[in-house]
């Protein structure tokens, strides 16, 4: 963020940047399409400068990718970032959940992680998907918070940006079997069993490797 900027700017250009994301994630925004400062702008009613930073934003977290002649362009995933995508956090995320159970067991409060899981139940029963997916990622963003490693948490943000576009282009496994898993994993946690955290967290994460490269086998090229 430019230091010069204003915590209004900053607020602005964090607005853009969730929007661009929504809209990538969402399919409204394909791969390969231009993101222009000026439309953006005038779509979400501000001035270019948080526009601009949102795009740099974007950039960071591997949404975007500048292009010659064309500037920025939504990135087009292949098969082989999503293997990518699961090799990184089948390394990170299962040591946020070692170091998050260290953390229960010498007295850190978990509330946060059992609202989340209780939103993603309260969400699955209703059968509103959408919100189901937005605490699951909410789950597992805790758990990195849980772990109180700042380095970690910024290596994570943009992996978990791109496991939600991976996971909305794709057929992810049923949520009913995330939910367990998820149930499974926070009580390792909450109980400060560290290893069982651990090794939960990893097998959570390749039960899904399969079914999304499945899934996305015939729509993304290698």
């Amino acid at each position: 963020m430019n230091a010069a900027a204003g915590p209004r700017d900053a607020a602005m250009a964090d607005h853009v940047y969730r929007q661009i994301i929504d809209s990538i994630v969402s399919g409204r925004v394909p791969p390969g399409e231009r993101l222009r400062e000026r439309e953006l702008s005038d779509q979400y009613g501000v001035s270019r400068m948080p526009v601009r930073e949102a795009i740099q934003r974007l950039e960071q977290d591997g949404f975007v990718v500048t292009a010659p002649r064309r500037g920025a362009v939504v990135r087009r995933l292949t098969l082989r970032d999503v293997e990518e995508l699961f090799d990184l956090r089948v390394l990170l995320e299962p040591y946020a959940a070692a170091l998050a159970a260290e953390k229960a067991a010498a007295g850190a409060d978990g509330s946060a992680l059992m609202d989340a899981l209780e939103g993603a139940r309260l969400a699955l029963s209703s059968g509103d998907v959408e919100l189901t997916s937005d605490f699951n990622t909410r789950f597992h963003d805790e758990i990195v918070a849980l772990s109180g490693n700042a380095l970690l948490a910024r290596a994570l943000h943009p992996l978990r940006g791109l496991s939600r576009w991976v996971f909305g282009l794709s057929v992810n496994r049923p949520l009913q079997v995330n939910a367990r898993e998820h149930d499974d994993l926070a009580k390792a946690i909450l109980t400060g069993q560290v290893r069982l955290a651990e090794s939960l967290a990893a097998a959570h994460i390749e039960a899904g490797r399969k079914p999304v490269t499945e899934g996305l086998a015939g729509l993304l090229p290698e």
